[in-house]
């Protein structure tokens, strides 16, 4: 009995600065010291910690920390992944997708999307959705994308929430039903998903799906703006230009026109040279100047 809670302390005794070095590469990485997150797994992956292999596959792929590096990156989510970590055979998918490092292959990355999806990885889940709705390393199959989507949906991925609403928006392999697609854009927006602020905005502006309502309408669409979404700022523009929940105002449809048009949307520049024949030379300066301080504001208070 001695000797068992001797090799009991001895176990303990090696485990605990292993848990503590991991511990300390999470909560640097959690503060954004991505540098010494990497320095204290390293060793660990060294030592085969199949989640610190994971955790540098990742810091390699995205160059945190450390120069990026796709071999790397490949090598570290290879190994991690081989032995069943979900979360580097998304990573291994996003490789193989991408083709960073490795030749492109949508089939291998399906493999290891699917691998990761059918652990109830969300991000895989999205990502395989992703393949059969683009009918890339699969076979094309909307309804296979609506099902692998809706399990990433209901975990709470956001991506998979908008893309779910566009299925319902569009009645692709699901029965058209614009209440059930503003249900899945709200979840995803109160998320932080710009483009999905922007779909619900035009649903409330529209009344698909929800009551019409112009103040929520203007409101969806800001928050889309204010991300430097190209079209809720071009939709925010035409809400100046109409009145739309919000009092006309050429100067900031023009402001609003002129950013979406600076991210290369020709319909923002058409507006905005077309209402910029309207308005005298002085606004069009003033809304000029408003889109060079709105950019150094990152899209936030703009115009006032």
């Amino acid at each position: 009995m001695k000797l068992i809670s001797l090799a009991a302390v001895l176990l303990i005794a090696v485990a605990a600065p292993t848990w503590a070095d991991f511990r300390d590469g999470q909560i640097a990485f959690e503060k954004g010291d991505y540098a010494t997150a990497f320095k204290e797994w390293l060793p660990l992956a060294e030592q085969g910690n199949v989640t610190a292999q994971s955790n540098l596959g990742f810091l390699y792929l995205k160059g945190y920390g450390v120069a990026q590096d796709y071999d790397e990156a490949l090598k570290w989510s290879r190994k991690s992944a081989g032995q069943g970590d979900a979360s580097a055979q998304v990573n291994l998918g996003l490789i193989y997708s991408a083709g960073k490092g490795v030749r492109q292959d949508h089939a291998e990355a399906a493999k290891w999307y699917r691998m990761a999806a059918e652990q109830g990885e969300a991000n895989g889940r999205y990502y395989l959705g992703e393949l059969y709705r683009l009918g890339q390393g699969v076979r094309q199959d909307n309804a296979k994308a609506a099902m692998w989507y809706r399990k990433a949906a209901e975990q709470g991925d956001a991506k998979a929430q908008y893309n779910l609403g566009n299925m319902y928006f569009d009645g692709r392999a699901v029965r058209r039903d614009h209440t059930e697609a503003a249900m899945w854009y709200r979840k995803a927006a109160e998320q932080g998903h710009a483009i999905a602020q922007d779909k619900l905005g035009l649903m409330y502006l529209n009344g698909q799906g929800v009551p019409k309502d112009i103040a929520e309408a203007e409101k969806w669409i800001r928050k889309a703006a204010e991300q430097g979404d190209v079209y809720g700022q071009l939709n925010l523009a035409i809400t100046y230009i109409q009145g739309d929940g919000v009092a006309v105002d050429y100067v900031l449809a023009y402001m609003w026109f002129d950013l979406a048009a600076a991210q290369g949307n020709k319909k923002a520049q058409k507006n905005r040279d077309y209402f910029g024949r309207e308005m005298t030379s002085a606004d069009v300066s003033k809304a000029q100047k408003l889109a060079r301080e709105c950019v150094k504001k990152n899209y936030k208070d703009c115009g006032f």
